[in-house]
């Protein structure tokens, strides 16, 4: 009995601190102009930062999300590159196994891919090239500046790919569970019915799906699709459950990235909760001071704002009380944002 409750409580910790991502790939179909390339992340690590890596003679520049405390640069989680290339990931659990030898390298895949590529295309070659096992178990999403925009269901030995262009809703939403996977496992379910819902109602409504929308909007909605209501809105939550909401305890940046109007690429980027986090922008020739790791311990003094703000929304820290929200401040932290 004793080796069941330390079974599922290493279980129930392995679920919490799981990655929970939640991603859109949009095209100019529902944008109204550029594609867009969304990821809400979700971590066990708190803190992170946005950097810029300079061009060697053969790799290029360019600007993405790093883990806080990563003084080496050496895992990206979501970036845009000087050719116009963008990626960004979500976690799978459906897919095949990890090899035991060699798991979690996402980071350094992302990495590698905005060192050298230039296109999707690019990004399908590099998959089919790079040594196997990959050590990956993720849903790629990636951008070009041609206007090419793809996910890759991508395990250790092979992906399927998922061009956006050819799918009539002119968007694809993905959280941590692939399509080619067994339908018995895999994560983010409800989330993904949180997201298809408040994409669908905009379109409805004869909005465009902006990155504004997804970095102000998507990443700060507690719309919940199980119950089919905004807990947001209901004012007599005061204290709920911390559940399967787009935004979680976990949540540690939200990034939308576009391109301009001179076709660089542009990065909206909140770093920590989102319902405190301020949101800013960057481009690959520019990254705000605050956002970049200037803080004691390669950290980001805007990440570092956000995370101490966060406390008074998870303000129980006894228990089980960090898996409960206050609805009233972040009703009030809202306010203040916008």
């Amino acid at each position: 009995m004793r080796k069941l409750r330390t079974f599922l409580i290493f279980v129930a910790v392995a679920a919490a601190m799981a990655e929970a991502c939640t991603s859109l790939l949009a095209s100019g179909k529902v944008t109204g102009g550029s594609p867009v390339l969304w990821k809400h992340r979700d971590t066990g690590t708190e803190h992170n930062f946005i950097e810029r890596v300079e061009a060697t003679d053969s790799t290029q520049a360019f600007v993405a999300l790093f883990n806080g405390g990563d003084s080496l640069l050496a895992e990206a989680w979501t970036g845009m590159n000087e050719a116009g290339f963008a990626i960004m990931n979500t976690a799978s659990y459906n897919l095949a196994p990890d090899t035991a030898r060699l798991k979690d390298r996402e980071g350094v895949v992302m990495r590698i891919a905005l060192e050298r590529c230039v296109s999707v295309a690019d990004f399908d070659r590099l998959l089919r090239t790079l040594p196997k096992p990959l050590g990956v178990q993720a849903n790629f999403g990636v951008m070009d500046r041609s206007g090419g925009l793809a996910y890759f269901e991508t395990d250790d030995y092979g992906f399927t790919r998922f061009d956006v262009d050819a799918d009539t809703a002119g968007y694809i939403i993905r959280t941590n569970f692939s399509v080619t996977g067994n339908d018995t496992d895999g994560m983010g379910y409800i989330r993904f019915g949180n997201a298809t819902h408040l994409v669908g109602e905009r379109l409805a409504a004869g909005e465009k799906i902006t990155p504004s929308f997804c970095v102000d909007t998507l990443s700060r909605s507690y719309y919940h699709s199980l119950f089919g209501r905004d807990i947001l809105a209901d004012t007599s939550a005061h204290m709920f459950l911390d559940q399967d909401f787009i935004p979680r305890r976990s949540t540690s940046a939200s990034i939308a990235i576009s391109y301009g109007r001179s076709g660089q690429p542009v990065m909206l980027v909140a770093l920590g909760y989102p319902a405190v986090a301020q949101t800013m922008t960057a481009t690959v020739d520019f990254v705000p001071e605050a956002l970049r790791p200037t803080a004691p311990g390669f950290r980001s003094p805007a990440c570092d704002a956000a995370v101490e703000a966060k406390r008074l929304i998870f303000p129980i820290t006894r228990g089980s009380g960090p898996r409960y929200l206050d609805m009233d401040r972040v009703r009030q932290a809202l306010t203040t944002n916008r």
